[in-house]
């Protein structure tokens, strides 16, 4: 297996708890395996998730969103680890996504030959692949039963629109866990990463 270079971004604003032990975890198994691990952390991270004025006017961007830019586009993997809040993700992760995931940097439309922007687009990060790790407090098998699907707007609308093959783990309930289920949870993350999967 070749070395591999990883993005790992740790979606949960504080550091401090599960989602932070599981990419400290996934951090040291895929560094103690020879491949090359950026971290960012979303919490540390200093930018305005707001676009004041939607796309129609360009917001400039913090040196963090031009580093994340690039760290994504130098990658092989990228893998974001998150928590579920209210059937979605975190508002601040999202709003990196809103201000970074920009045309020319992770996908660019077609134009036709009027000037007119095609439905159709290039994705620029094919080839490349992610992992999103999910936490919830409630049980994934009963959130699968809820409208929509929690992760389909990272891992479709997001990541696969901009050419990732994209794999997820969800663990759950997150919450007071059992220590044997969590070391059978952390060794599938050790696993995960020793493998840059």
């Amino acid at each position: 297996m070749h070395s591999k270079k990883i993005l790992l971004l740790l979606g949960h604003p504080d550091k401090s708890g599960f989602c932070g032990e599981i990419a400290d975890t996934y951090e040291r198994a895929a560094r103690g395996a020879g491949h090359t691990v950026e971290r960012m952390n979303l919490g540390e991270m200093q930018f305005d998730p707001i676009l004041h004025k939607g796309y129609r006017e360009r917001q400039e961007l913090e040196p963090d969103l031009v580093k994340f830019q690039q760290l994504v586009t130098t990658s092989d993997h990228f893998v974001i680890v998150y928590p579920v809040w209210w059937v979605s993700m975190p508002a601040l992760l999202k709003g990196l996504f809103d201000r970074a995931w920009l045309p020319g940097s992770a996908f660019r439309y077609i134009k036709l030959k009027d000037g007119t922007r095609s439905i159709f687009w290039h994705r620029m990060l094919r080839g490349k692949t992610a992992r999103t790790i999910l936490t919830s407090g409630t049980n994934p098998w009963l959130v699968r039963f809820l409208p929509g699907s929690v992760n389909a707007q990272l891992r479709w609308g997001i990541l696969w629109f901009a050419g990732f093959k994209v794999r997820t783990n969800w663990f759950g309930p997150s919450e007071n866990i059992p220590e044997g289920r969590k070391a059978c949870w952390l060794a599938k993350v050790r696993s995960l990463g020793s493998r840059a999967e």
